[in-house]
């Protein structure tokens, strides 16, 4: 939360696109005159203090999609172009305590099912807080971590750390989320999945050290390099 209070920070990456959960809508997110003003900025939310937000920077520019299924609050699909540059980037908080059906994976797995002919077109980004992992995977239930990992890779859609890093689902050595801050909860729960045409220009993939970023939040940045200089 207080995004407004943290936004510097994590400019001084100069990062292409962000995507900020439990962000402030945009009429109560007042950034500093030294915050680079977005060329598009979209929010999601149905509390005015705690919901998705998305900004590009440079020649990006961000169009919701069409096919944007409300119901899935805060999965938002959105088409990213440049003129030389196009795909379709899934901007994801699962998080929705109204659905009986699951408030954390289980979105997400409703959301791959729904976009299905759209993550088939192989141009997509799916990144965000996927609030789940294979470790807390329910067998008797078919959204689970593992099974939403094995329907993007059926798909040709690759977690970009595990690839980068060589690591297996549920073995993460790199955590993403501290509960309570603490060094002693760690957990991964921040993911970047990209179709291969994409996975295959992944430049680097950082996630934030704790000793930093636990000062500003119980998450630490995922942040993945592209090259995208040639059309896809």
């Amino acid at each position: 939360m207080a995004f407004r209070k943290k936004a510097g920070l994590i400019m001084t990456h100069k990062p292409d696109i962000l995507i900020i959960q439990e962000c402030e809508s945009l009429e109560k997110l007042k950034l500093g005159a030294d915050f680079p003003k977005p060329t598009n900025a979209l929010w999601f939310g149905n509390n005015q203090h705690k919901g998705i937000g998305i900004f590009s920077f440079g020649k990006l520019k961000l169009r919701v999609l069409d096919e944007h299924n409300t119901a899935l609050q805060l999965i938002i699909p959105v088409a990213v172009t440049n003129g030389k540059v196009d795909f379709n980037l899934f901007a994801i908080w699962a998080h929705n305590p109204s659905d009986p059906d699951g408030r954390y994976v289980e979105q997400i797995w409703k959301a791959i099912h729904h976009y299905e002919g759209l993550l088939s077109q192989g141009n997509s980004i799916l990144i965000g807080d996927f609030n789940s992992n294979t470790i807390w995977d329910k067998k008797r239930r078919a959204g689970n971590h593992s099974n939403v990992v094995k329907f993007l890779e059926g798909k040709g859609i690759l977690s970009t750390y595990h690839s980068f890093f060589k690591q297996t689902q549920g073995k993460e050595l790199h955590p993403t989320f501290y509960l309570y801050k603490h060094i002693d909860k760690p957990y991964h729960l921040d993911y970047c999945f990209a179709s291969g045409s994409l996975a295959s220009r992944v430049k680097t993939v950082e996630i934030g050290e704790h000793n930093y970023w636990s000062k500003y939040s119980d998450h630490v940045p995922l942040m993945v390099k592209f090259n995208l200089r040639k059309v896809i």
